[in-house]
């Protein structure tokens, strides 16, 4: 016989974000690939720790697990479906990076100046003329590459929100328009990629509220003159950005707002202390003499960070580990100083590279020799987590920080 469920269980199950957020422990969709990197993995005791976390047990939400541009593996950044997406994969934190449009409202986008990456604004002719530069196509005869420049600041924010967003690519040796956008890496898909919903930052904020979750939003360096148009000084961009926050009636503590420019935290911190406290300074300090290995090339150093107020440091996966004496992968000078000093770290970003069998790209650069699968990054991930400590790991598909986090116990 069928048992119907009760009337009120079948509305809670169909109510949405709203009765995902009220869950004391809001359950997680990680799907298979979790699992199949875990098959991948190099035999050893962390690949059968993670085996023995199989896909009947319940899987909850962890801040451990931040959700980067939303889940970029799949679905085009920092739109409304790639939220969701992460969300759903159990990303306890999700990102939105911040620009601004030309009439100076905030808005989720990876960098000031990258429409014509991820939208369709180069295929919509009457927003395309407003671009900064047009496309150029490339000229293998000369060499020159395809090129275009389409910025926020651009744009109104009416104008933007007419744009779909699409997955972040572009050829550099497309002689054609069609080309040039449709240029997604095989490793992603353009299956969920048609009609990316693209957000204002007050937008995010009010889905993530909705879906229970964390705010990390990121203050992207500006990529026109400041003050833009005589009158918007970066500050004010920097004050802007909380001020979302606390329009809506975020707690401080739901929110861990990011910047590389130092300039930024440090402005947070001083004048919006609540706030500034869990600041995240983005580190990403190559050339010039950085040496993760040396203390001495560090400017400024990590007791200096920690001494003005700094907290919690996000440096690339790369500058965290190095390869052990006995070919394993152990934490770098750089982590082990930083945790000496006092700050917390995160690490950014799994799952952005690609499939990993070639060395893993940038951000596994100064492991490279000891890559060479897929299951490798759950063995970095160990490292981040048992021997370094950090407090969280951005991922373009959240589902993998997710398990990993729930199988190990991390928050």
């Amino acid at each position: 016989m069928i048992r119907l469920a009760p009337l009120a269980a079948l509305v809670a199950a169909l109510a949405g974000p709203a009765a995902l957020a009220q869950e004391p422990a809001a359950r997680a969709q990680i799907g298979p690939r979790p699992f199949h990197l875990v098959d991948t993995m190099k035999p050893g005791p962390v690949r059968e720790a993670l085996r023995a976390c199989g896909p009947e047990r319940p899987y909850t939400v962890r801040d451990f697990s931040i959700s980067h541009r939303g889940a970029p593996l799949q679905f085009p950044e920092h739109t409304v479906e790639g939220v969701k997406a992460a969300a759903r994969m159990g990303a306890g934190i999700i990102e939105c990076d911040v620009a601004f449009t030309k009439d100076r409202e905030l808005v989720c986008r990876h960098a000031q100046c990258d429409l014509h990456r991820t939208t369709d604004i180069l295929s919509r002719p009457a927003l395309a003329a407003k671009c900064s530069q047009g496309f150029t196509p490339a000229d293998p005869a000369t060499g020159r590459k395809a090129s275009a420049k389409c910025c926020a600041s651009d744009l109104t924010l009416a104008e933007f929100k007419s744009l779909n967003g699409k997955m972040d690519a572009a050829d550099p040796n497309a002689t054609t328009l069609d080309a040039y956008m449709n240029a997604t890496p095989r490793w992603r898909t353009d299956l969920y990629a048609t009609t990316g919903t693209l957000m204002t930052h007050k937008e995010y904020i009010a889905l993530v509220k909705s879906l229970g979750r964390k705010f990390t939003p990121e203050l992207k360096a500006p990529e026109v003159p400041m003050p833009f148009e005589g009158s918007y000084s970066q500050d004010q961009y920097a004050q802007q950005l909380i001020d979302d926050y606390k329009a809506a009636g975020i707690p401080p503590a739901d929110v861990f707002p990011q910047s590389f420019l130092l300039r930024d935290v440090l402005y947070w911190i001083r004048a919006e202390p609540d706030f500034g406290r869990q600041a995240v300074f983005l580190d990403e300090r190559e050339g010039g003499g950085f040496d993760t290995a040396k203390p001495e090339t560090w400017s400024p150093s990590m007791s200096d960070l920690a001494g003005r107020g700094v907290r919690i440091l996000a440096p690339p996966l790369w500058m965290l580990v190095a390869p052990g004496p006995d070919g394993t992968i152990v934490p770098s000078a750089y982590a082990r100083e930083a945790r000496k000093a006092g700050l917390d770290l995160i690490a950014w970003s799994l799952e952005r590279s690609g499939p990993l069998e070639s060395g893993g790209g940038w951000y596994y650069q100064s492991v490279k020799p000891l890559i060479d699968r897929d299951g490798d990054m759950l063995t970095l991930l160990d490292v981040l987590h048992r021997q370094i400590g950090v407090r969280g790991v951005f991922s373009d598909w959240p589902a993998t920080t997710t398990f990993y986090a729930n199988c190990v116990g991390a928050p």
